[in-house]
């Protein structure tokens, strides 16, 4: 059995360097390195090294570390901004107060508001993300339309 500091640097190069797309197969991919874990301590490795299941630009979904989370939200906004825009996860947005509702794709929230704080501007304050919904809070002053004009910089409504 190897030890813990060994298993977190696989799990980083596995997830760097191969798709993965379920903790199984990661969990697999381990094993067949010789770790032995349950999938309960994957869970927390996972966390730990701060490890996220996001879309990919194929439709369907792989693990990422956290420094490459900002160059798969880039092809997330490339896609929002093309033709295929349904493809890419945003569904829709509404207005409660000064706040934002944006709809998503069942798993693409997180990654969508990466890249809307990623891109924040003095306008946004920030943004809590769930599966499929993501809140955005504007700042102190910022008017709906300020808000809408920030936002289609990285979704597509007008």
């Amino acid at each position: 059995m190897k030890d813990k500091a060994n298993r977190l640097k696989s799990i980083r190069k596995i997830v760097h360097e191969q798709k993965i797309s379920s903790q199984e197969e990661l969990l697999q991919t381990l094993e067949e390195e010789g770790f032995s874990l349950t999938q309960a301590t994957l869970s927390r490795d996972l966390k730990q090294l701060k490890i996220a299941k996001m879309p990919d630009y194929e439709g369907g979904y792989i693990y990422v570390l956290p420094e490459e989370s900002s160059s798969l939200g880039k092809t997330i906004r490339m896609k929002t901004q093309d033709t295929h825009f349904a493809s890419s996860g945003f569904v829709g947005i509404d207005f409660c107060g000064p706040f934002a509702v944006v709809k998503t794709k069942p798993a693409y929230a997180g990654g969508i508001a990466a890249e809307i704080d990623r891109r924040s501007s003095k306008n946004i304050l920030g943004t809590i993300a769930g599966d499929d919904t993501i809140l955005v809070i504007p700042r102190e002053g910022v008017d709906k339309r300020k808000l809408v004009r920030t936002l289609s910089e990285v979704l597509p409504i007008n």
